[in-house]
């Protein structure tokens, strides 16, 4: 008789116990930028892993075979798209056939875009340097994480507008001190053209040595262009990348001096790529702030000397 209520009892409580948590998605990213977007937006609903680190270049990276184990056994892909993955685009494609992939940039209004140079029908997809812009792409993040598991939809919306609002306030901290900038002053010259849509958004004329994507090659005579436009617009500064070769930027600034024209560095600019994991800059958040803070600064801006957070490091 004993046994018998100690199994009801047992089956009462087991009943009574709420349905086991499901496992965590595996959402594997092409970027950093989209692996932030991802975790913010799926909270502990996700583990997220991101196949390129600080410092790598999306336009001529190729997977390896680590990471096309981890693609496979993914339950989702986040990839940006617009060609900015040029090396495993067919991969990408192929693997959407068999799994969820989603090229969440791809879903961005054509009319929203700049172009890519002179490739009819493609377009820059550096879209992550204009916050306004990122925040639709973190809706496609939030569909597609929902898609992957609708259960949890109401959780990912609202971690989406939570982070959106961050995203207006990075955006807003953008403006008012980019229009610090002397008018005549707000020139970008950096080693490749990824600033676009961080120039349109704000009023800054961008200048790349090379073209949108780091395969184009800087030749000399584009350089000497640039070197004759520093001298004669009495620019001061010019920016390295994180994610590219710091040589043709410092050829610009050799070749201003040797014009008797004294151009400095003005700081190292993430683009393709963010900071180093567990730091600010390695967050969207950081890396725009950091790029921005440094740009105006040392375009002769008003600016926090650590950002809109005051969580830049020093001097960054």
């Amino acid at each position: 008789m004993l046994s018998r209520i100690a199994i009801l009892c047992a089956l009462i409580l087991w009943v009574a116990l709420p349905a086991r948590a499901q496992a965590p998605l595996q959402v594997v990213t092409t970027t950093g930028m989209i692996a932030d977007a991802a975790r913010e937006v799926g909270g502990e609903h996700v583990e997220v892993r991101s196949l390129m680190g600080p410092g790598v270049d999306p336009h001529s990276y190729r997977q390896t075979r680590s990471d096309i184990a981890a693609l496979t056994r993914a339950d989702l892909v986040l990839w940006h798209g617009l060609y900015l993955e040029a090396q495993m685009e067919e991969l990408l494609e192929k693997l959407a056939e068999r799994q969820p992939v989603v090229a969440v940039a791809e879903a961005l209004p054509r009319e929203r875009l700049l172009s890519y140079g002179t490739y009819e029908g493609r377009w820059d997809p550096h879209v992550w340097m204009d916050p306004e812009l990122w925040g639709e792409v973190v809706l496609s993040v939030r569909d597609a994480l929902s898609d992957a598991r609708p259960e949890a939809a109401e959780d990912f919306g609202r971690n989406a507008d939570v982070y959106r609002e961050k995203l207006t306030a990075l955006d807003g901290y953008a403006a008012e001190v980019t229009a610090t900038v002397p008018e005549g002053r707000r020139v970008l010259v950096t080693a490749h053209d990824a600033f676009s849509y961080f120039g349109d958004a704000y009023d800054v004329e961008v200048l790349g040595i090379q073209g949108i994507s780091t395969e184009s090659e800087a030749g000399l005579a584009r350089i000497g262009e640039l070197v004759d436009l520093l001298v004669e617009r009495d620019i001061g500064a010019v920016f390295v990348e994180s994610s590219v070769s710091d040589r043709n930027v410092r050829a610009l600034a050799e070749g201003a001096a040797a014009q008797g024209h004294e151009v400095r560095i003005g700081g190292e600019l993430y683009s393709d790529a963010m900071g180093e994991p567990g730091t600010y800059e390695g967050t969207y958040l950081g890396m725009i702030d950091h790029n921005v803070t440094t740009i105006v600064r040392a375009l002769g801006g008003e600016v926090p000397s650590r950002g809109m957070n005051g969580l830049l490091e020093a001097g960054a």
